[in-house]
Protein backbone atom coordinates (compact mmCIF):
# COMPACT_ATOMS: atom_id res chain seq x y z
CA UNK A 1 0.00 0.00 0.00
CA UNK A 2 0.88 3.38 -0.56
CA UNK A 3 -0.04 6.91 0.94
CA UNK A 4 -0.43 8.98 -1.54
CA UNK A 5 -1.48 12.98 -1.16
CA UNK A 6 -4.25 14.30 -3.67
CA UNK A 7 -1.82 15.35 -6.65
CA UNK A 8 0.17 12.72 -6.40
CA UNK A 9 -2.99 10.32 -6.54
CA UNK A 10 -4.54 11.86 -9.19
CA UNK A 11 -1.50 11.96 -11.60
CA UNK A 12 -0.83 8.44 -11.05
CA UNK A 13 -4.34 7.60 -11.41
CA UNK A 14 -4.66 9.65 -14.83
CA UNK A 15 -1.67 8.06 -16.61
CA UNK A 16 -2.51 4.26 -15.00
CA UNK A 17 -4.07 2.36 -17.60
CA UNK A 18 -4.65 -1.17 -15.31
CA UNK A 19 -6.48 1.39 -12.57
CA UNK A 20 -9.63 0.71 -10.61
CA UNK A 21 -11.00 3.22 -8.17
CA UNK A 22 -12.75 1.86 -5.25
CA UNK A 23 -14.94 3.89 -2.85
CA UNK A 24 -15.14 2.13 0.30
CA UNK A 25 -17.57 5.27 2.04
CA UNK A 26 -21.27 4.37 2.90
CA UNK A 27 -24.02 4.82 0.32
CA UNK A 28 -25.71 7.92 2.33
CA UNK A 29 -21.87 9.53 1.84
CA UNK A 30 -22.08 8.33 -1.70
CA UNK A 31 -24.85 10.29 -2.60
CA UNK A 32 -23.20 13.42 -2.13
CA UNK A 33 -21.01 12.80 -4.81
CA UNK A 34 -18.23 10.74 -5.63
CA UNK A 35 -15.60 10.26 -7.96
CA UNK A 36 -16.47 9.02 -11.32
CA UNK A 37 -15.81 5.41 -12.59
CA UNK A 38 -15.73 4.31 -8.92
CA UNK A 39 -16.43 1.16 -7.41
CA UNK A 40 -18.51 1.74 -4.06
CA UNK A 41 -17.98 -1.31 -1.46
CA UNK A 42 -19.26 0.16 1.70
CA UNK A 43 -16.03 -1.21 4.69
CA UNK A 44 -18.72 -0.78 7.17
CA UNK A 45 -20.52 -4.39 6.01
CA UNK A 46 -18.09 -6.27 7.23
CA UNK A 47 -17.93 -9.82 5.32
CA UNK A 48 -20.12 -8.57 3.15
CA UNK A 49 -16.89 -6.12 1.92
CA UNK A 50 -14.27 -9.17 2.14
CA UNK A 51 -17.02 -11.03 -0.34
CA UNK A 52 -17.12 -8.26 -2.24
CA UNK A 53 -13.04 -7.87 -2.59
CA UNK A 54 -12.85 -11.12 -2.90
CA UNK A 55 -14.38 -10.92 -6.46
CA UNK A 56 -12.16 -8.46 -7.39
CA UNK A 57 -9.31 -8.64 -10.20
CA UNK A 58 -6.29 -8.39 -8.32
CA UNK A 59 -3.98 -7.69 -10.88
CA UNK A 60 -5.48 -3.98 -11.61
CA UNK A 61 -4.22 -1.38 -9.48
CA UNK A 62 -6.48 -0.19 -7.04
CA UNK A 63 -7.40 3.86 -6.21
CA UNK A 64 -8.73 3.37 -2.88
CA UNK A 65 -10.80 6.60 -1.27
CA UNK A 66 -13.38 7.45 1.72
CA UNK A 67 -13.99 10.63 3.66
CA UNK A 68 -11.17 11.42 5.04
CA UNK A 69 -8.71 8.84 4.17
CA UNK A 70 -8.81 6.50 7.19
CA UNK A 71 -10.76 4.23 5.94
CA UNK A 72 -9.59 3.86 2.91
CA UNK A 73 -5.90 3.18 4.39
CA UNK A 74 -7.49 0.13 6.48
CA UNK A 75 -9.04 -1.09 3.31
CA UNK A 76 -6.26 -1.18 2.15
CA UNK A 77 -4.30 -3.13 4.60
CA UNK A 78 -7.52 -5.65 4.42
CA UNK A 79 -7.05 -5.45 0.72
CA UNK A 80 -3.34 -6.59 0.90
CA UNK A 81 -4.14 -9.31 3.53
CA UNK A 82 -6.55 -10.83 0.45
CA UNK A 83 -3.24 -10.86 -2.00
CA UNK A 84 -3.57 -7.32 -3.90
CA UNK A 85 -0.67 -6.23 -4.72
CA UNK A 86 -1.27 -2.63 -5.20
CA UNK A 87 -3.41 -0.64 -3.33
CA UNK A 88 -2.93 3.30 -3.66
CA UNK A 89 -4.85 5.11 -0.43
CA UNK A 90 -6.36 8.89 -1.00
CA UNK A 91 -4.72 11.00 1.57
CA UNK A 92 -6.96 13.22 3.01
CA UNK A 93 -9.66 11.50 1.45
CA UNK A 94 -13.01 12.94 -0.72
CA UNK A 95 -13.16 15.87 1.64
CA UNK A 96 -10.01 17.14 0.18
CA UNK A 97 -10.66 15.94 -3.10
CA UNK A 98 -10.48 19.03 -5.83
CA UNK A 99 -10.93 16.61 -9.22
CA UNK A 100 -14.07 15.41 -11.37
CA UNK A 101 -16.89 15.09 -8.72
CA UNK A 102 -20.26 13.21 -9.69
CA UNK A 103 -23.31 13.70 -8.04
Amino acid sequence: MADLNQTHWAEQLANDTNAVVLDVRTEEEVELGYIPNAINIDIYQGQDFIDELEKLDKTKNYYVYCRSGKRSAQACSIMKELGFTNTYNLLGGFLEWEGDVAE
